[in-house]
């Protein structure tokens, strides 16, 4: 078993100058590609499920899901809990078998986000559970604008919730289909100097690989969460399968063919973040 919690997965990281990619999944075949590109590879890989994940398919399935795939994997497997809003929602995961919980309380004026995110920490305690929080806001290509992190507040932040590891934003937005984002190099100090926990960009499909390697080798952030990027490639290729194959009705066979690019494409963005 290779069932893994994200502490587990980040510390070895920051001793090797390298960071973890975590990998948004949205069913079963991204899951398997990413689990695959992880062992082939040779390092550990975090499974993301997000709220979008959530709504389709229930939290249940995805964490037998989850830990079917970490049990038999030769490598770290996180199952991690994403951009979860509640308490509730977090009772739940470690209920269906998660090993790491992400409460976004981002949106909360600063001591609600403490509040919240402190008492997840203390419900994921006596499980040896990691928590990762966010402080300051990521905002959506086209949507929501971000709201960059303070440093003191990061620091206040990790201090009373105690987290083991800190989102943060520093010019990463959610959604960018192009490798646009445009990184805070001396926020991204400041927020360093002042904390002293693993770092974490949400929105690492807008940031430039050759960056997310900078960043991963010269910087204490060490998770760098890729959904985008791959929902992309997922539908290129689903694309390429149907126009070639126009009769072709069988849905195994269809889903199943972007399972190989889908992996090639998890293994580049690995490979890209390793020492």
């Amino acid at each position: 078993m290779t069932l893994a919690t994200l502490s587990d997965v980040l510390k070895p990281a920051e001793k090797n100058r390298s960071a973890i990619a975590g990998l948004v999944v949205l069913g079963w075949e991204d899951a398997i590609a990413f689990t695959e590109a992880a062992e082939e590879v040779g390092c550990p890989v975090i499974l993301q499920a997000g709220p979008g994940c959530r709504r389709h398919t229930p939290l249940s399935v995805l964490g037998k899901m989850f830990t079917y795939l970490a049990e038999r994997a030769s490598v770290p497997v996180v199952c991690h809990l994403d951009h979860a809003h509640t308490f509730k929602e977090c009772s739940e995961a470690i209920d269906c078998g998660f090993t790491s919980l992400m409460i976004d309380g981002s949106m909360l004026p600063l001591d609600d986000n403490i509040a919240l995110t402190a008492r997840v920490k203390g419900l994921a305690k006596p499980h040896k559970l990691s928590v990762e929080g966010e402080i300051g806001a990521v905002g959506y290509a086209g949507g929501a604008a971000s709201a960059m992190t303070d440093p003191e507040e990061a620091a206040r932040f990790e201090r009373e919730t105690g987290i083991d590891a800190l989102a943060i934003s520093i010019g990463n937005v959610h959604l960018q289909t192009e490798h646009a984002a445009m990184i805070d190099w001396t926020r991204l100090a400041d927020i360093q100097s002042l904390t002293r926990a693993p770092l974490v960009l949400h929105g690492g499909s807008g940031i430039p690989p050759s960056v997310r390697r900078d960043l991963a080798r010269e910087t204490r952030v060490k998770k760098f969460n890729i959904g985008t990027e791959l929902r992309l490639g997922f539908g290129n290729a689903l694309r390429d399968y149907l126009a070639t194959h126009p009769a072709e009705f069988d849905r195994l066979r269809i889903l199943s063919a972007p399972i190989a690019p889908m992996k090639n494409i998890a293994m580049e963005i690995m490979r890209n973040l390793q020492a």
